[in-house]
């Protein structure tokens, strides 16, 4: 495929193949919002310093959310070309899963604007991901942050998409069988 051909097809390439910031001004403003999640795999000796409350560098969760939270207002100096939009509510929610020895994050962002969320979304979950792990590295080396998707996003001319995902298998209720 020439380069031409791929570049009309790729929004933030020029018709020679450059890179160029993609213009919305001819856009109009919707309401936006996306939704990314992400888990961060740990063993469950590491996951209970999160428990207990007892990791050397403080609330994990806590601290995690917060860099969530200021990753996603901060998304476009971080993406080469993703344009600063004005964030209208920002969410992130992470959630500990004893069953797997895994932390699960959320980040639910809105804007009113021309262009989406999506990716100060998987920015948000990117970040506080990374600071659960920084913050209990000195514990686990091996810790794996993992699956960053968009499960969400409405607004904006292509409207709304959403994820298909697996849902988790349902166990049978105790005493009782399939």
């Amino acid at each position: 495929m020439s380069t031409e051909r791929a570049a009309s097809r790729l929004t933030h390439l020029d018709r020679h193949g450059r890179a160029r910031m993609v213009d919305v001004g001819g856009k109009r403003e919707t309401r936006r919002e996306a939704v990314a999640r992400g888990e961060v795999a740990m063993a469950p000796g590491t996951l209970r310093l999160i428990t207990t409350r007892s990791a050397r560098k403080g609330d994990v969760l806590g601290v995690a959310q917060v860099a969530g939270i200021a990753a996603a207002k901060r998304t476009w100096e971080l993406i080469p070309l993703c344009h600063p939009i004005p964030l209208t509510g920002i969410s992130v929610q992470l959630t500990l899963d004893s069953r797997t020895s895994r932390v699960r994050i959320e980040a639910r962002v809105r804007t009113v604007g021309r262009t989406g969320a999506e990716m100060e979304a998987l920015v948000a979950v990117a970040a506080a991901g990374l600071t659960v792990y920084d913050m209990l590295k000195a514990a686990e080396r091996g810790i794996r942050i993992e699956n960053i998707r968009l499960v969400r996003k409405s607004g904006g001319k292509t409207g709304v998409y959403v994820r298909r995902e697996a849902s988790p298998r349902r166990r049978p209720a105790a005493g009782r069988r399939r």
